[in-house]
C-alpha cells in the first residue's frame, strides 16, 4: 500500500508555494496526536480483502522557524479465506520551514518481518528535487520539482481559505522506494464550522468553530499520467489547523476508512516576534 497523503501526510506552483505561504501570513499548525481505527469501506469482487482492521498513529509538531516533524504508523491486518497478512508501516520525517529540505526514513513489516527499509534526504533546488538515498543503498536521483508534505498541506489551507475548490500539484514524501514524485489533483469543498462536520463527541473542544473543508486528493503515476486513473485517492475532512478527519483512502480493488478515536494536542514551539 502506498501512504496517504496526511500526515499528512500531500504542484505546478512548487518553485514559489513556500515563500508564497510565508509572503501571505503564517498558517498555524497545530502540534497533536492522532488516532485513528481502520475499518474495510469497500471491497470488489477479487480483490482478495474479506476483512481489513488496523490502526493509524499520527504525530505531528513544529513550527515554520524550528521546521516540522512527523512519526506515522499504519498497522493493518487483512484476512483473506484462510489467510492473514499483518503490515506495519513506520515513516519518520523532517521537513524544514521553508519547504526546501526533506529528510524520511520508512520501515515496512509483513507479518512480524521486516520487507523494506528506506531512508534519505531530498532538496528542492527550484528546478528540480534531488534525493540522496542511504538505504537500502547509497543512490542519489535528480526528479522534477515538487512540494514535500508539509508545504502541501500549507497551500492546501492557503487555497481553501481563499475560496479556490481546483488545483494539481506535485509531491514527494520519501515513500515506496523514493524515486519518484508524484502527480495529484486536490478537489477542496464547500467550508463547514466543526459541529456541522460530523465531528464525534468526546472530540476537544478547541475544534468547535474550526472551519474545515472536504478535501479529495488523486494521485497519478506520472509515467502514467495519460491512463486516466489514479494509482491512489484520498479523501479527508481538514480543519483549518491542520489536523484532519473521516478519512477514506482508496486503493481501486478496496478502500480502507480511518475514524479519528483519540487526539491529544501537543506543545507548538513559538517562533520570534
Amino acid at each position: 500500500m502506498r501512504r496517504t497523503g496526511m500526515a499528512f501526510v500531500l504542484s505546478v506552483f512548487v518553485s514559489s508555494a513556500a515563500s508564497a505561504a510565508q509572503a501571505a501570513g503564517p498558517i498555524f499548525l497545530q502540534s497533536h496526536r492522532a488516532v485513528y481505527d481502520l475499518t474495510l469501506s469497500r471491497a470488489n469482487e477479487g480483490a482478495q480483502v474479506d476483512s481489513l482492521q488496523g490502526r493509524m498513529v499520527y504525530e505531528f509538531a513544529g513550527s515554520p522557524c524550528k521546521g516540522y516533524r512527523t512519526r506515522f504508523r499504519f498497522v493493518t491486518r487483512i484476512e483473506n479465506g484462510d489467510t492473514s497478512r499483518l503490515t506495519d508501516l513506520q515513516t519518520s520525517n523532517y521537513e524544514s520551514g521553508d519547504g526546501r529540505t526533506f529528510q524520511f526514513a520508512n520501515t515496512t513489516l509483513v507479518n512480524s518481518a521486516k520487507t523494506q527499509e528506506v531512508a534519505g534526504s531530498a532538496e528542492e533546488t527550484g528546478s528540480a528535487t534531488d534525493v540522496r538515498l542511504t538505504k537500502p543503498a547509497a543512490k542519489t536521483l535528480r526528479l522534477e520539482p515538487s512540494q514535500f508534505p508539509t508545504t502541501h498541506m500549507l497551500e492546501i489551507i492557503r487555497r481553501a481559505e481563499a475560496g479556490e475548490s481546483f488545483y494539481q500539484t506535485t509531491i514527494f514524501d520519501g515513500s515506496d522506494d523514493a524515486d519518484k514524485v508524484m502527480a495529484t489533483t486536490v478537489v477542496i469543498g464547500k467550508p463547514e464550522l466543526a459541529e456541522k462536520a460530523g465531528a464525534q463527541p468526546g472530540d476537544p473542544e478547541f475544534l468547535s468553530g474550526q472551519p474545515s473543508w472536504p478535501v479529495s486528493i488523486a494521485y497519478f503515476d506520472p509515467a502514467e499520467r495519460g491512463a486516466g486513473l489514479p494509482s491512489f485517492r484520498t479523501t479527508f475532512r481538514l480543519f483549518a489547523n491542520g489536523i484532519t478527519s473521516d478519512l477514506v483512502m482508496d486503493y481501486g480493488d478496496f478502500s480502507v476508512a480511518g475514524k479519528l478515536v483519540d487526539l491529544k494536542l501537543l506543545d507548538t514551539p513559538k517562533c520570534p516576534g
